[in-house]
């Protein structure tokens, strides 16, 4: 009578999912860790299981099947982890060996320095550059809303471009 009053209180407490973590968890744990050899990340592989398989719960036929269900998962777990990992450094690797931008973009003081330049340009240059590459306006856009031909925005653009370009390399 006491074990039936100790297992239904067992049931309560965590129900039929804390029922099977407290008998299954500890050997899911042992095999996430023996898999990769971290013990945190085999704590949460285990913990990932636990509420993949809990969304199939009410659907095991076999109860004794559940210890198979788990490991499989982990097993498939690991394995996408592992899989996340190698395309994680093969990402990096490219980064390190892309080459690097000539200027950097973030760089404050560089921002200010273009910003005084573009501030410096005639109106017309510095409206067409700004439609141009901030508003991704085409030419003819550009020269609808400027009120001139295409052939002058294209003229207007080059030579603000050069005024910047000549700045920015110190000329």
């Amino acid at each position: 009578m006491l074990s039936t009053t100790v297992e239904v209180r067992e049931e309560e407490e965590g129900g039929r999912l804390g029922t099977l973590y407290r008998r299954h968890a500890d050997r899911a744990i042992r095999l996430a860790y023996l898999l990769t050899g971290d013990r945190g990340l085999a704590e949460d592989l285990v913990q990932d299981a636990f509420v993949k398989l809990a969304r199939r719960l009410a659907h095991l036929r076999d109860p004794d099947a559940f210890d198979a269900y788990l490991r499989r998962t982990v097993v498939n777990l690991a394995n996408s982890h592992f899989r996340r990992k190698r395309l994680e450094r093969a990402y990096v690797e490219r980064l390190k060996q892309a080459p690097s931008p000539e200027v950097e973009a973030d760089d404050p003081g560089m921002r200010d320095d273009l910003w005084r330049r573009l501030q410096a340009l005639p109106e017309r240059q510095r409206a067409a550059l700004i439609l141009r590459f901030y508003e991704d306006l085409s030419e003819q856009r550009i020269a609808d809303v400027l009120g001139c031909r295409p052939g002058t925005v294209k003229s207007l653009l080059s030579r603000g471009l050069e005024r910047l370009r000549g700045g920015m390399r110190g000329e």
